[in-house]
């Protein structure tokens, strides 16, 4: 593994021009010359590029492979002309690193072949070291250059994302087994949450060492907890992660699927910008976040399957809507669905960046 090093003269002219760029601006509430845009899920399955290279490769191979991740995650960015690009990776790699079997599944996602349903259970994850994700460490440091004034987002899943794999098995629609763990054994649930903690915490951690630009926390689950629930049982592990990467210099995003009632409290976990899915408004969702944290969305990405007037309309709306927050950063509510024609994503940014110029 690379060796983390102060920065260079070099390195530092390179941050310091990203840290100028729309997108960190937006997220620190800053002025911007126009709203920046990306999108979830930009580097993947709509794009036949992308299909072309990963042909015959598996997700998790994929992952660990850093010419590979570096060539998928600059891919749109160049078809596009985005503002941000995201590390090519997903939310299981970590674990995985920490020594629990899984696969991800084409079609299904993560599949656990050992599900962690106990105390004893919880005793055999094992915090990770750099050493353990040594590729996402490669994989950055080949890519900031690449990029150049691109900035680069780091992301890692959120504990109660995680636990909630780990716990069910695999993709849950009712999260039944997780919430029994969580109501009837709370100490073993919080144990799982605070190692599961310190996991995406050494994750992310890595990848600011490299060269991120930014972080986002996925909670993709936590939209089907209640605020009480969230607060009380995963509130305390998310703010233990993002609390602790305050003095990283890079912001923190942090997302979730369905969270309308929860943007609040995940604004307070310590975030820098909050992620709102297309359910709600952001001139709503900015009320409810407060005027201390830029949004990010929040095209429905269905929206992306209609007829261009429509999907025009609508990304002029949530510009709109956008404009009540101090910062605003475009993407979708969720992932970009794979029968999007890349052609429209590239419109939808051009868009964005002739709309918006200020």
């Amino acid at each position: 593994m690379t060796t983390t090093t102060p920065g260079n003269a070099a390195h530092d002219g390179a941050s310091a021009t990203m840290n100028d760029s729309a997108f960190v601006r937006a997220c620190r509430r800053e002025p911007v010359p126009h709203t920046p845009v990306w999108f979830m899920r930009q580097a993947g399955r709509s794009l036949p590029e992308y299909r072309d290279l990963r042909s015959g490769i598996g997700m998790l191979e994929s992952c660990r492979q850093p010419n590979l991740v570096a060539e998928i995650t600059m891919q749109p960015v160049r078809r596009h002309g985005v503002d941000a690009a995201i590390l090519f990776s997903d939310i299981v790699v970590p674990v995985a690193a920490a020594g629990v079997e899984l696969d991800i599944v084409a079609g299904t996602g993560p599949v656990i072949a050992d599900p962690i349903r106990s105390a004893a259970d919880v005793g055999r994850l094992r915090r990770i070291t750099p050493d353990d994700v040594d590729f996402v460490d490669e994989a950055v440091r080949l890519l900031v250059p690449q990029l150049g004034h691109t900035p680069l987002i780091g992301f890692a899943g959120a504990p109660f994302t995680l636990a909630s794999y780990l716990v069910e098995g695999g993709p849950s629609r009712t999260h039944g087994r997780t919430k029994a763990l969580m109501y009837g054994e709370p100490d073993t649930w919080h144990a799982l949450c605070a190692r599961l903690a310190e996991i995406t915490l050494e994750f992310l951690r890595v990848q600011i060492a490299a060269g991120v630009s930014a972080v986002q926390l996925f909670d993709s689950w936590a939209g089907t907890l209640s605020e009480a629930d969230y607060r009380r049982y995963v509130m305390p592990h998310s703010a233990a992660v993002l609390h602790q990467l305050a003095d990283a210099g890079v912001p923190r995003i942090h997302f979730g699927v369905g969270t309308a009632e929860l943007l609040g409290a995940m604004g307070e976990a310590g975030a820098d910008v909050v992620g709102v899915d297309w359910r709600t408004p952001l001139d709503a969702a900015t009320v409810r976040i407060g005027p201390q944290r830029a949004v990010q969305g929040n095209l429905d990405p269905c929206l992306l399957l209609a007829p261009w007037p429509v999907i025009e309309v609508e990304v002029r709306r949530v510009l709109a809507e956008g404009l009540a927050a101090p910062g605003h950063v475009f993407n979708l509510g969720h992932g970009v669905l794979p029968e999007t024609d890349p052609d429209v994503l590239t419109r939808v940014v051009e868009l964005v960046h002739t709309t918006s110029v200020r």
